[in-house]
């Protein structure tokens, strides 16, 4: 599996570019950190590595890559349905049985700390808890690329540790994670670092 982004550059409207000339590559077991001002383009660059958008210049050649996930900076869910339900979803979605896809989303809902929510409803939730279930659910749907939009933006210090705790193990496992974020901590815990705010302009 890999990633390579060759000369890629976006732009809109007639205005300077947010980047240009940007070339990297990225392999299973890594997480990437997406550093940079606001404005410089990190959430652009994700959905260019999703497909959702089209770069204005340059390539993007995804390699082996079937399941992606992506984790919202802003958080949707179910309203009525329950948090362990969220995550259980993809599971039962594999064919788990539900003993066991509730067994195991319990599991991993343990891993960010939101097991005291689990029969909680997602209209109930914080927005932290909320962006927590999001990435619960994400790493529930075995994802071989995880893209992540600022994932400890509403955390607390102890909280944003199980979060990056979370991603450093569905990395090791042989998941590409690409997390947009402005928050020092989850940067160190990256394996590398891609500052847009040194991309060219």
């Amino acid at each position: 599996m890999r990633i390579s982004l060759e000369r890629v550059g976006c732009g809109f409207g007639g205005q300077l570019p947010l980047f240009e000339e940007l070339s990297h590559d990225f392999f299973p077991g890594h997480k990437y950190a997406l550093t940079g001002p606001s404005g410089s383009g990190k959430s652009t660059l994700l959905s260019i590595i999703a497909g959702w958008m089209k770069p204005t210049s340059g390539t993007v050649a995804i390699e082996g890559i079937t399941r992606i996930s992506w984790v919202f900076q802003n958080p949707h869910g179910v309203g009525p349905r329950t948090a362990l339900d969220h995550v259980a979803l993809p599971l039962l979605a594999q064919g788990h049985r539900r003993v066991d896809a509730e067994a195991r989303a319990l599991a991993l809902m343990d891993s960010v700390d939101l097991t005291s929510v689990a029969g909680r409803r997602f209209r109930q939730l914080s927005g932290g808890e909320a962006q927590r279930l999001m990435l619960a659910r994400a790493i529930a749907a075995a994802p071989q690329l995880l893209l992540v939009d600022e994932p400890t933006a509403q955390l607390d210090p102890r909280t944003g540790a199980s979060v990056n705790s979370a991603l450093q193990a569905i990395s090791a496992n042989g998941a590409i994670i690409i997390v947009a974020t402005h928050d020092p901590a989850t940067r160190d815990a990256c394996t590398d670092v891609l500052d847009l705010g040194n991309i060219g302009k």
